[in-house]
């Protein structure tokens, strides 16, 4: 089944979306971190820290962090949950070259865990099946090329019983926060967005994948179908973002 994000793409209707959103978080990612956390205020680092602690119940001791970007969300993990190892792949060799320029500098009691940085595809994973207790991805499902194709993926590399969590940004569903959140994605991130990383494009296309996104029950049911259970989800600060714990 396509979805609509799947559809939307950075630069231009032609080509693989894979391709594009490579291209972009490489051009972007100087800067990703700076823009990320001014665009939420800082929120989004206590909707990180919300997710992992509910993943903290199953004490996972082996991590996959899909789309792990400039590497945060497996730093966090690392800091709060302390597993033997992380893995996090990404399709943007810029943004992991960020990633491990940070873990670089942190201390053994910043950052615990062992945490390993490799080039990998969602769709495509090239670990054997039952290698994680968890997987997680924050912020990046929505960029997936093929979601069901994805989540697949994420299934087969999980031991049984293991969890998968996602953390993703959306549209608020309700008024006034839904109109002024419009107002906000569309006119103040484009343009803050194009003078910090000269990309305006990149964030133009980040709104309108967070309002295509499968939200709530919706989502909770794709999960369902691609083999999840005991799915449980969780908004944050209106809507503005959701968590998505699934079980396999």
């Amino acid at each position: 089944m396509a979805y609509g994000q799947e559809k939307i793409k950075p630069y231009s209707s032609q080509g693989e979306k894979s391709n594009q959103v490579e291209a972009m978080f490489d051009g972007i990612a100087p800067t990703y971190d700076f823009l990320n956390h001014a665009f939420s205020l800082g929120i989004d680092r206590g909707w990180r820290r919300k997710a992992v602690e509910a993943l903290g119940r199953f004490s996972p001791r082996e991590v996959l962090d899909v789309a792990t970007g400039t590497g945060d969300f497996a730093i966090l993990i690392s800091r709060l949950l302390s597993p033997q190892k992380i893995v996090g792949i990404d399709i943007s060799e810029g943004m992991m070259k960020v990633a491990s320029e940070k873990v670089s500098h942190l201390t053994k009691e910043q950052c615990p865990s062992e945490i390993l940085f490799k080039k990998g595809d969602c769709t495509n994973l090239s670990f054997p099946d039952s290698s994680f207790d968890a997987v997680t991805v924050a912020y990046g499902v929505r960029n997936f090329q093929d979601l069901d194709a994805g989540l697949k993926e994420m299934l087969r590399v999980l031991r049984p019983g293991g969890h998968l969590l996602i953390v993703e940004l959306a549209s608020p569903p309700h008024f006034p926060m839904r109109q002024l959140f419009w107002l906000y994605s569309h006119v103040v991130m484009p343009f803050v967005g194009w003078l910090v990383s000269r990309d305006k494009r990149a964030y133009s296309y980040l709104p309108a994948t967070m309002e295509a996104f499968p939200q709530g029950e919706v989502m909770e049911g794709i999960l369902q179908e691609n083999g999840f259970r005991n799915v449980e989800w969780r908004r944050f600060t209106f809507g503005i973002c959701t968590m998505y714990l699934a079980e396999k």
